[in-house]
């Protein structure tokens, strides 16, 4: 696979400095680093980014996560390794990335197990993580930016 053009953040660098601060304004909020990562891997699988899956999936890695969790992200419904709070965020992560197939795709239902496990800071972190980690899959998937390109 070849990329059809130099990334597009590559050609506007106002935009990485404004995507980059966008994303990490979400950390220290009352989301573990590893949620939030959860969430940009999945949303990155959901996707169809390459560039991400393996840029996050590696980043965690050296972080420390396992193995388990790493390689059964995309099936957290039916694998043991996740708590509950990374399970709702991970539901979340999925209905927000996939909003087209829903008119309202954050049930009330699904709200309300949110706020069981994170306050206003914890929900804004999580919004703002799934928020920018769409904007970067977008522009990677369009581009067909390459999997360990950068």
């Amino acid at each position: 696979m070849q990329a059809r053009m130099d990334n597009p953040v590559i050609v506007i660098p106002e935009a990485m400095k404004t995507l980059v601060a966008f994303g990490n304004a979400a950390k220290g909020k009352g989301v573990p680093d590893t949620t939030l990562e959860l969430v940009k891997l999945r949303a990155s699988q959901i996707n169809g980014c390459s560039l991400c899956a393996l840029m996050h999936g590696t980043d965690m890695r050296k972080a420390g996560e396992t193995d388990e969790r790493l390689l059964t992200v995309a099936a957290w419904r039916e694998a043991p390794f996740f708590t509950d709070a990374e399970r709702v965020a991970l539901e979340l992560t999925e209905v927000l990335t996939r909003m087209a197939d829903k008119g309202d795709p954050v049930s009330d239902e699904l709200w309300a197990r949110v706020r069981e496990h994170y306050d206003d800071r914890g929900v804004s972190a999580l919004l703002v993580t799934v928020a920018a980690i769409n904007s970067w899959n977008r522009i990677n998937a369009a581009t067909r930016q390459v999997a360990g390109s950068w």
